[in-house]
């Protein structure tokens, strides 16, 4: 039986004409291997309706893996995030003009919730791939955290492996941010499709250090 995966990334926000995210899940529209498919999904970058979009997509595809992408400007590599916290904390207004402070991204829901990816044996492969790559300990508090929260509550109760991971700056938005890191968007990519590569075949994590002092 053909698995699904969807891929999700998100509109540009905060002044930037692109998102890289999307800009790099898009191009995996209809990309399939051997016994799987991708569908990929655009999320807005609005409190809410963020997950709503998700949701639905979710209930309809019931996908096999859920990989949702985001941008993080000043990451220097790809993020594979390990753990969404129920808060958020926008130091920015959403694409709505929303700026939620201290509120649970689901009310009474568990303080956290850790990806059902196989988190390091990705980074691993990406790292063997020649592609930058970390286990990171935060999605941070604003739309991103959201919809990495929100889809481990929807999905907790399944079979599917979902997590989030972030990626830089393209090099065009980083010639507007002196000193910023950028990825192009041909490795983003080819990270992505290791990604997804991993986490369909991976039975097991990998048990090797990728946590940091601080």
């Amino acid at each position: 039986m053909t698995k699904t995966v969807l891929l999700t990334g998100f509109e540009p926000f905060n002044k930037e004409t692109i998102n890289p995210a999307w800009e790099a899940v898009r191009t995996l529209a209809g990309w399939a291997g051997e016994g799987f498919v991708v569908e990929v999904r655009q999320l807005p970058c609005v409190f809410g309706n963020a997950q709503e979009v998700l949701k639905d997509a979710i209930g309809s595809l019931r996908p096999d893996v859920v990989i949702a992408v985001g941008q993080a400007g000043g990451r220097v590599d790809m993020s594979v995030e390990r753990v969404a916290i129920n808060v958020d904390d926008a130091p920015i207004a959403d694409n709505a003009q929303i700026q939620l402070v201290d509120q649970p991204v689901v009310a009474d829901g568990p303080a956290a919730y850790f990806s059902t990816l196989p988190i390091k044996a990705i980074v691993h492969a990406l790292r063997d791939a020649g592609l930058p790559a970390s286990v990171s300990q935060t999605a941070g508090t604003f739309v991103c955290n959201h919809v990495f929260y929100g889809l481990m509550h929807h999905t907790a109760a399944s079979a599917t492996k979902a997590g989030f991971i972030h990626i830089p700056y393209l090099p065009q938005q980083a010639a507007a941010h002196p000193g910023a890191a950028s990825m192009s968007l041909a490795e983003v990519i080819r990270g992505l499709k290791v990604s997804i590569e991993v986490a369909l075949t991976a039975d097991e994590d990998l048990h090797e250090a990728g946590g940091r002092i601080h």
